[in-house]
């Protein structure tokens, strides 16, 4: 029983309820005391060991404890007003984190929606799934088809298991099949990105390669079921990271994960996926070039053989978003709790003007380390510093409600945000004042225009994975690979959606700042900056050019109405998270403590 505890693994539970949803059969769950005989030879049983294969799927957005997005607040993009309560946020904020504990892990959510832990959760799971692929060809199913479509989930739920180890902790052993209690486990060693990568690969290769599982789920009662899209999704991503300087040892692996992702995308297109571009509620979202792309975050995907959506390529089913009177304008207004997250100048710096062009320039963005002092990009004729927020991408007024902003609250009345000092909405700086921003911005883009107490707003489902962002992952991989005028491509399609301008021939080093630039303003508050910074990261670099130093907007109105806009940060000391360690989690001390005796190598990751 050496190994009896290793890796958080050795875990049977055959529980239900893995979609709230689902349908009846996929509800039926073993009762604990049965046999492995007992469960394989009833077909219900058997769809029950599989339903177990889907526990654990993480809850996102504002299901983080005490309702704050914690991926979000973590990055570059957003602060929190709970830097002062003790939260979460806060002990990533004040660096109180160790191997022995770090929020991401020890902070218990306490509502059920499979945050936290992420290393025995996503173990147990893999092993789970393990389990299920080794009975499933001599267990009992209602129909042959099952057998091939049940296997193929469970090959791609053990490859979506491990690319969230992956994006947390790097480098993971690969457990191609499950453990004994007493088996040997001296020869475990935690294996390259790249070979973890090319393994999550070859399970969503099995999927990919199953007639039996759909390209798209088309009926609701099956609404957490994978698909084969988000195969081709993991794979493509895992690639992606594969290649990353965080975690390629030194090797080129560009082209190879360009093959992969044009691969997807192609694959994708052939069988109906595409970007979401045409707004179908124009009464709720608006008529702005952005409005489909807000409406796309707000409202859950359809389930039909021709849907509404796309684009959406595998979201939650039962955890919602859920924001409105959290993480919205706060401030004050009727029914809401507490501000939550706000976006930051640096974000709000990041979106162009309308011509195109960048407002800084992206390879040096300030030139001091507070980022107090812009480094104002000379191409760009457009931009105003007496009128930041004037021309810009569709996309920021559908993501931030900043001085002057416009919104309906209670479906009935329009209010304007006011940011200024004196103003309503102004920031505040006190650590007890948990309802304004500390930036002097808000977020909105999850939330559906009207958002009010009488009329709560938005719950939708978290969409994990979308064409939008594979299209982007395709454009990163064809930049660093050298195809420079497809990953333009690439890139151009999700522009042109909220009618940006196509981006021109460029050299590659520029074209590369300028897809990172554009994931950050596509993808904002979607989680996908926090693992972005990391992965473009050496392995002893650090974010203290990202996230050491971030500013807010101080707004003076003028008494000839006009306003003078001055740049601070909200603490006089730098926030924590960014120092090398930082770049991917602690492993937990207990698994530490017991892998490294036995197999006599370390299992700690950098700085912890």
């Amino acid at each position: 029983m050496k190994a009896k505890q290793s890796l958080a693994i050795l875990v049977f539970a055959v529980a239900g309820g893995f979609m709230g949803a689902c349908t009846d059969v996929l509800n039926v769950a073993p009762d604990g005391t049965l046999t492995m005989e007992d469960i394989l030879s009833d077909p219900d049983r058997v769809e029950a060991l599989l339903n177990s294969c889907y526990n654990q799927i993480p809850g996102k957005g504002y299901t983080y404890f005490f309702f704050d997005p914690l991926v979000v607040a973590s990055s570059d993009d957003g602060w929190s007003s709970e830097d002062g309560q003790g939260q979460a946020v806060d002990q990533v904020y004040r660096d109180n984190t160790s191997a022995n504990y770090h929020p991401m892990t020890n902070f218990s959510d306490g509502h059920g929606t499979g945050v936290f832990n992420y290393w025995s959760h996503y173990w147990a799971q893999i092993r789970l799934c393990s389990q299920f692929i080794e009975v499933i060809d001599n267990a009992a199913v209602k129909e042959e088809g099952n057998r091939a479509r049940f296997k193929a989930e469970a090959h791609l739920l053990r490859a979506f298991f491990y690319s969230e180890l992956v994006k947390w902790f790097g480098k993971v052993p690969i457990l191609d099949h499950t453990m004994a209690f007493d088996a040997d486990y001296s020869t475990l060693y935690r294996a390259p990105v790249y070979d973890v990568a090319k393994f999550i690969g070859s399970d969503c290769d099995v999927a990919i390669n199953t007639p039996e599982l759909p390209w798209r789920i088309a009926e609701a009662s099956s609404a957490l079921r994978v698909n084969k899209a988000l195969a081709h999704a993991i794979k493509a991503k895992m690639m992606l990271f594969a290649a990353s300087p965080l975690h390629n040892e030194g090797q080129n692996h560009w082209e190879e994960a360009y093959q992969v992702c044009q691969t997807a995308v192609n694959q994708l297109k052939a069988n109906g996926y595409e970007l979401f571009k045409t707004c179908t509620a124009p009464q709720t979202f608006g008529t702005s070039p952005a409005a489909a792309y807000r409406q796309l975050v707000c409202q859950n995907a359809d389930y039909s053989a021709t849907p509404r959506d796309r684009e959406t390529i595998y979201q939650h089913s039962g955890h919602g978003v859920f924001v409105w009177h959290i993480g919205y304008i706060g401030s004050n207004m009727s029914g809401t709790y507490k501000c939550g997250t706000g976006p930051t100048q640096e974000l709000v710096d990041a979106y162009e003007t309308i011509d195109g062009v960048p407002v800084l320039d992206l390879a040096n963005p300030y030139s001091d380390e507070r980022h107090l002092q812009p480094h104002y990009n000379p191409a760009n004729r457009m931009y105003d510093p007496a009128s930041p927020y004037a021309n810009r991408d569709p996309r920021f007024d559908q993501t931030i409600l900043h001085n002057g902003s416009k919104f309906l609250w209670d479906n009935s009345q329009e209010w304007t945000v006011e940011t200024f000092t004196g103003g309503q909405h102004a920031p505040s700086f006190d650590i007890s004042n948990r309802s304004n921003s500390r930036t002097g911005y808000y977020h909105c883009k999850m939330v559906t225009p009207g958002a009010c107490q009488t009329n709560q707003i938005n719950n939708a489902n978290w969409k994990f994975y979308r064409f939008g962002e594979l299209m982007l992952d395709y454009a990163e991989a064809a930049a660093e690979a050298g195809h420079l005028s497809e990953a333009r491509a690439a890139a151009n399609e999700v522009r042109d959606r909220v009618g940006m301008p196509a981006l021109p021939d460029m050299p590659q080093a520029e074209l590369v700042l300028r897809i990172h630039n554009e994931r950050r303003v596509e993808l904002a508050w979607e989680e996908q900056r926090y693992f972005d910074l990391r992965r473009w990261q050496s392995p002893n670099g650090d974010l203290s050019a990202t996230c050491k130093w971030l500013t807010a907007m101080v707004i003076t109105r003028n008494a000839d109405g006009s306003f003078t806009y001055t740049r601070t940060n909200p603490t006089s000391n730098p926030r924590g998270g960014w120092q090398n360690r930082d770049l991917l989690l602690p492993i937990p001390l207990n698994e530490v403590s017991r892998l490294e005796p036995l197999t006599g190598v370390s299992w700690q990751n950098p700085g912890w």
